[in-house]
């Protein structure tokens, strides 16, 4: 099986998931706006062990106490975030898949960080915080 791909914009860092995403989310946290520039960020979840990076090394950083998130170090792409409290999880940035519209999210998280002319009127479940209620 080939897998799903993605990578940065530039091209220098690539990465493959050998199975499909378990999950997938739109966050409107403060963090994410921050490390994106963009009032939300979609993501999509899969096991840790499932995630290869296939070319390039993407430069990594804690975003808080218990969060490592990397990027590419030439252009910028916020490639994927991971919790140090779900080790075996990691969440990769969906729109530097290469067929993001393979996987529609499923929920809105974090809407008390929501910035109030961001509106969407999609119908999926919206969460003030996690959808697991941290």
């Amino acid at each position: 099986m080939k897998g799903i791909e993605g990578g940065c914009h530039c091209g220098a860092v690539r990465y493959r998931l050998d199975r499909a995403p378990e999950a997938s989310m739109v966050c409107h946290c403060r963090s994410c706006q921050r490390v994106t520039g963009a009032p939300i960020a979609a993501w999509v979840s899969a096991e840790k062990a499932r995630f290869h990076l296939i070319r390039g090394e993407p430069k990594r950083y804690a975003s808080s106490p218990d969060v490592e998130r990397t990027f590419c170090g030439g252009c910028g792409t916020q490639l994927t975030y991971a919790q140090r409290g779900a080790p075996d999880e990691i969440d990769v940035a969906t729109a530097s898949l290469d067929e993001p519209g393979a996987f529609p999210p499923t929920h809105h998280s974090w809407l008390e960080d929501n910035i109030g002319w961001v509106r969407f009127g999609d119908g999926l479940p919206e969460f003030r915080k996690s959808r697991f209620g941290s």
